[in-house]
């Protein structure tokens, strides 16, 4: 294997990681600075509070982004196997 194939395999992997947690990173930021700063003005500091709508975020975006997710990863997959048979 080439050491261009090797980069662009580890490079494409990175962005297809970084492509597929983006979203739920991002909700779980936005849901965690708005809870915390709930907790902040009423003063009420359990930390269960966040769990909960971070488990129901994560299975909304499971649902409206599984379909995208799944074919991010396929093509990632197809393009992994096509650089392998060029081999």
């Amino acid at each position: 294997m080439e050491i261009g194939n090797l980069l662009t395999v580890g490079k494409e992997a990175i962005m297809t990681a970084l492509m597929l947690a983006a979203p739920f990173l991002l909700v779980s930021l936005l849901i965690g600075l708005v809870i915390s700063v709930f907790q902040a003005a009423t003063q009420i500091h359990e930390q269960n509070i966040v769990f909960v709508p971070k488990i129901i975020a994560t299975g909304l975006i499971l649902i409206f982004l599984g379909s995208w997710m799944i074919s991010v990863m396929v093509n990632f997959t197809t393009n992994i196997f096509q650089i392998m048979s060029g081999l």
